[in-house]
């Protein structure tokens, strides 16, 4: 997040705060880092003198503050202070370090299927937690989502309000940032929890695209494209094209429940990530073990083979079976020898 010096006619001290930096300003008020004396940073709104003035808009923001003092959940930044009976209304949470989603884009380009994804299951479990508290956000867009290194952080619930209260503005005027705000919210109806699904899908599909996907534009063209025109999602990838064209439906009841929204990104996020049907590489099948040649008999030269033994027969088998055949042969021989010359003896001489 951008940090800017203070200026002249910024306070100094509010609260039990003292202020370092600008965050930024909007439409409701300036947003300062700040600092206790333990020295836990804060993120501080001062809300503007002109809305100071208002009456009613200071007991409705009242309730919105009650309200989100009941929130729990680790994908928000998390009410530390507040004063509603200041001569400018105040409140300060949980300092957030790290870029938002519309810095990370503008600096990085689209994000891809399984970062957005990843993204958006713990923005909508978060969103659980807020609805779960009363509460709707309205204004969800990439400014307002940090990325911080334990992951997402919603921020910025100046202009939130409890389930069940009206408007801060009146009928036709609407609050927040075109192009992320949903059709009801355009033409003054009640907000519910599907407003904030509506702008979760719109800031999803420009992580996805890096642009809005009701393009670009002055506000009346971008609202206007909201309640008439279908979102642009040719670039969007093919896995979550579906599901966030159905969360920026026309219509509340057709759009996912924030709690079906965060079981189906959680899937398609897992998917993505292990690469599920994308064909794997093939591999070339692994060369066989060769036998280990035969060790060679001391004393043999390289151009000498050794005689190998025959098979199932001991070495020293050849050698005493032809001593037995040589022994043999010479005994028939003397013996036939004997025998001719006994033969001689016998006969006389004639």
């Amino acid at each position: 997040m951008a940090m800017m010096r203070l200026r002249r006619e910024d306070p100094r001290v509010v609260g039990a705060f003292r202020l370092h930096r600008r965050l930024g300003a909007g439409g409701m008020g300036v947003v300062y880092l700040g600092s206790d004396r333990r020295g836990q940073r804060v993120a501080l709104k001062v809300i503007r003198p002109d809305l100071a003035e208002d009456q009613e808009f200071r007991s409705r923001f009242a309730r919105e503050v009650s309200a989100a003092r009941r929130i729990r959940g680790g994908c928000t930044a998390r009410l530390v202070a507040a004063d509603l009976d200041a001569a400018r209304p105040w409140f300060a949470t949980q300092y957030v370090p790290g870029p938002s989603l519309h810095d990370k884009v503008m600096e990085q380009g689209s994000l891809s299927a399984a970062e957005t994804a990843a993204i958006g299951a713990a923005l909508a479990e978060g969103l659980v937690a807020v609805h779960e508290a009363g509460v709707v956000h309205r204004d969800l867009k990439p400014s307002n989502i940090l990325l911080s290194p334990k992951g997402p952080r919603i921020i910025d619930f100046g202009i939130a309000w409890a389930t069940g209260a009206s408007t801060l503005t009146h009928v036709g005027t609407a609050v927040g940032s075109p192009g992320f705000l949903a059709p009801e919210q355009v033409r003054g109806q009640p907000v519910t929890p599907a407003t904030d699904v509506f702008s979760l899908g719109a800031t999803l599909a420009y992580a996805a695209l890096g642009d809005s996907p009701f393009g670009q534009g002055s506000s009346e063209v971008m609202l206007y494209r909201v309640v008439h025109e279908e979102p642009q999602l040719r670039g969007v990838p093919a896995a979550l094209a579906p599901l966030l064209r159905s969360c920026l439906a026309k219509s509340p009841e057709e759009r996912p429940s924030t709690l079906q929204l965060s079981l189906r990104l959680k899937e398609i996020a897992g998917r993505e990530a292990r690469g599920v049907g994308q064909p794997a590489p093939r591999q070339r099948p692994a060369p066989e073990p060769r036998a280990p040649a035969p060790r060679r008999p001391e004393g043999t030269s390289s151009g000498t083979a050794a005689r190998r033994p025959r098979a199932g027969r001991p070495a020293g088998v050849d050698g005493r079976l032809l001593r037995q055949r040589l022994v043999v042969f010479v005994t028939v021989t003397l013996l036939v020898a004997l025998g001719i010359a006994a033969a001689q003896g016998c006969q006389g001489p004639l």
